[in-house]
């Protein structure tokens, strides 16, 4: 059996966290460390505490004087650029003490999570003309500078979710971080015609790459990943993966980067139930991963790595380095990767089968089985529509014979009392000629007596 396979693709948990051992998820477009760690080993040796330890991999924590310079130089490239918006190289901090900041606090603290229509309100409000203002100051200049690198532009946005967040430090992380997510959907949903897929970057031709990647893998099977399937002995009633695909799919429609990691969970999740319905036993790290690439091979997603890479510069960094958001993610990159990397012992098989597939040159067995359950499966489909007409057709005959029986019946009783009425009429008749008889002849006896 194909479940007897060893599985060409395995990674554990310790393999998702981040390099430096922090506790969050790495990602691979952070070279396996988390947002927090990567954003601290590429900030200028200048700007933070020299760190002594050795990294994971074994490399020295040293930098050669041509990457020093290089990163003093890109620092201050980032602190001209930050002066633009705030007028200084660091955020202004924020006022405390004065009363409306006070009463804004009180409204923020009412605020339901999710609630972004009452966000806006509060926002709008007198109390928070200050937070309005950065809001539209930065909005508006990150416009009028939408030519900068992205990663400029990535620097910036990062810089404004921690400035604006000190107004909040006050509050319980978890209410810090609902309303960060508002205000992520207010900013990057203005920004995200700006921003998104960056003339500076080379996305656009990376997602037409990994778009021609998987169109080439079209041939991947459920049973060649290992994952999780119906048994051929089943009944086929449809893709179980099917709400999981479109899921994935919806993530290009959505502007902020919280919506597209919606997108993605909705997405896991699904597999998950996907899962449980198709196995008997629980899902486990390994099923639903090679289950996610299979949904990847078989939606995809346009423009993934495009976005991707939206919710990796411009997203805030806790939802993509804990929780379930994070994880799923995570998971994701992982399965792009794998795609990207796609051989044949990853699917059982040898370099020449893999070859001869990728060429188009033969189709796996079990996708001639797959093809021909689907063929299968409409040849019921239309079986069944027919018996749904054959049902159909004899209703309506039910139908039209009772409505005959009705008009023969009636049409009997009206004979019948037609029928009777004659009778009647005969039976009256008969008696009056009975007694006009009986009366002449009692007249004749009576004559005859008399003479």
């Amino acid at each position: 059996m194909w479940t007897d396979k060893q599985r060409g693709l395995r990674v554990s948990q310790e393999e998702l966290l981040c390099k430096n051992a922090c506790g969050y998820y790495g990602n691979p477009a952070w070279k396996g460390f988390c947002s927090k760690c990567w954003r601290e080993r590429s900030r200028p040796p200048g700007s933070q505490r020299q760190d002594t330890r050795p990294s994971s991999d074994g490399a020295p924590p040293t930098f050669s004087k041509f990457e020093e310079k290089k990163n003093i130089e890109k620092g201050r490239r980032i602190s001209t650029v930050r002066r633009l918006f705030w007028g200084s190289s660091s955020p202004p901090k924020p006022q405390e003490t004065s009363e409306s900041h006070t009463k804004m606090l009180k409204a923020y603290e009412s605020l339901e999570p999710g609630d972004f229509t009452g966000f806006l309100k509060i926002l709008r409000s007198p109390s928070s003309q200050r937070l309005q203002s950065r809001c539209t100051a930065f909005l508006n200049t990150m416009e009028a500078y939408h030519n900068l690198q992205i990663q400029k532009q990535s620097d910036l946005v990062q810089d404004f979710y921690q400035s604006f967040a000190e107004y909040f430090r006050s509050f319980p992380e978890t209410q810090v971080t609902q309303i960060m997510e508002h205000v992520e959907k207010l900013i990057m949903t203005r920004l995200h015609k700006w921003v998104f897929c960056h003339d500076s970057c080379d996305d656009e031709q990376k997602d037409l790459a990994l778009q021609r990647r998987i169109r080439s893998l079209n041939w991947v099977t459920p049973q060649m990943l290992s994952v999780p399937f119906p048994d051929e002995d089943t009944p086929v009633t449809g893709d179980p993966f099917l709400p999981a695909i479109t899921a994935i799919i919806e993530m290009d429609a959505k502007r902020a980067p919280q919506d597209k990691l919606a997108c993605v969970s909705k997405c896991s999740q699904h597999i998950f139930e996907a899962l449980s319905t198709s196995n008997n036993e629980p899902a486990n790290a390994d099923d639903f991963l090679t289950s996610l690439v299979y949904v990847v091979l078989k939606a995809n997603p346009p423009r993934l790595h495009s976005n991707m890479q939206y919710m990796i510069r411009f997203g805030l960094p806790h939802s993509l380095m804990a929780g379930e958001s994070g994880y799923y993610f995570t998971n994701l990159s992982c399965a792009v990767a794998f795609i990207e990397k796609l051989d044949g012992p990853a699917l059982n098989l040898s370099p020449e089968q893999f070859d001869g597939y990728m060429r188009g040159q033969r189709a796996p067995a079990a996708l001639k089985r797959q093809q021909k359950a689907n063929g299968t499966q409409k040849l019921l489909e239309e079986l069944q529509g027919r018996q749904e007409k054959l049902h159909q057709g004899v209703d309506a005959l039910n139908m039209h014979l009772q409505k005959w029986v009705q008009v023969v019946n009636s049409q009997l009783d009206e004979a019948t009392s037609q029928f009777d009425k004659v009778q009647k009429e005969i039976t009256a008749q008969t008696e009056a000629s009975e007694v006009v008889t009986s009366s002449a002849e009692d007249g004749s006896q009576q004559k005859e007596e008399e003479q």
